[in-house]
């Protein structure tokens, strides 16, 4: 079984403005919106399982969407 066959679907709000965010980031990086978002995601777990700091602690998340 692959990675494929293994995903999970879930709803995702994200506003508008983030969204715009990501969907520049992804183009510069060639990926599709839900890619780039998968793509964070796992930069994020992976840099917080070596032990680093969580990411985004700049106060730019929103709160509360």
């Amino acid at each position: 079984m692959n990675d494929k066959d293994n995903k999970k679907q879930i709803p995702l709000r994200l506003s508008a403005k983030l969204y715009a965010e990501i969907a520049s980031w992804e183009e510069d990086d060639f990926r599709s919106v839900n890619g780039q978002i998968e793509y964070l995601l796992t930069e994020c777990v992976r840099r917080r399982k070596k032990g680093g700091k969580p990411v985004g602690g700049d106060g730019d998340a929103p709160q509360g969407e």
